[in-house]
């Protein structure tokens, strides 16, 4: 697929149905894997790539213990850039999620990372300063454990930072070894609603 130029968004009621979304999530809390796969289950059918799990450690400057993260990329043609971040912020609530200290424990996280209209075959990333969403992710280029699963899933993946369009493998070239290194790829799995459903049929 071809990648188009970033497409800025105005505000909520600029939002067009679009299609495709990167969504990152993560645990800290309670049974990790778990809580990672409330999120797979909770996005169903939308759910059309899953990363690895990987063990991450706590960013930020909070003491707390250690991360589960993956990727997900979903779709949906019915649903715009807000859609996904209600039903994030809905996933996280059920999983009783409490929005205390920034970058502290939390039993579910799942970030709103990048949007991406994918009509007429291209691409095209949607940038956001809306007050409740701000696309792509500020963070994300900081960030190992959103850009490694990323690349998994999407090896040629793109993000717009500073106004540059950028290949995400550079982006993560560019970050201090000893971030990379903090990650380790585990051999747990989540598992789509539809592989199970194939799974059941054998």
């Amino acid at each position: 697929m071809r990648w188009g130029h970033p497409q800025p968004r105005s505000g909520e009621g600029d939002s067009g149905a679009m299609t495709e979304a990167v969504l990152s999530i993560g645990s800290n809390l309670g049974d990790r894997l778990a809580r990672l796969q409330s999120a797979v289950d909770g996005f169903g059918a939308a759910v059309r790539e899953v990363s690895g799990v990987y063990e991450t450690e706590p960013w930020g400057v909070v003491e707390q213990g250690r991360f589960l993260n993956a990727v997900l990329i979903v779709e949906d043609p019915a649903t715009d850039e807000h859609g996904w971040l209600r039903r994030a912020h809905e996933l996280e609530h059920a999983a009783d999620r409490v929005r205390g200290e920034r970058w502290g424990p939390r039993t579910l996280d799942v970030d709103v990372i990048s949007c991406r209209d994918t009509a007429a075959g291209r691409s095209t990333e949607l940038l956001s300063r809306d007050k409740g969403l701000t696309l792509p992710h500020p963070l994300a280029h900081l960030r190992a454990f959103v850009m490694v699963p990323w690349l998994e899933v999407e090896p040629e993946a793109w993000l717009t930072v500073a106004g540059r369009h950028c290949a995400v493998a550079d982006l993560l070239d560019e970050l201090d070894p000893a971030d990379r290194s903090e990650l380790r790829r585990t051999e747990l799995v989540l598992q789509r609603s539809d592989w199970a459903d194939r799974a059941g049929e054998r």
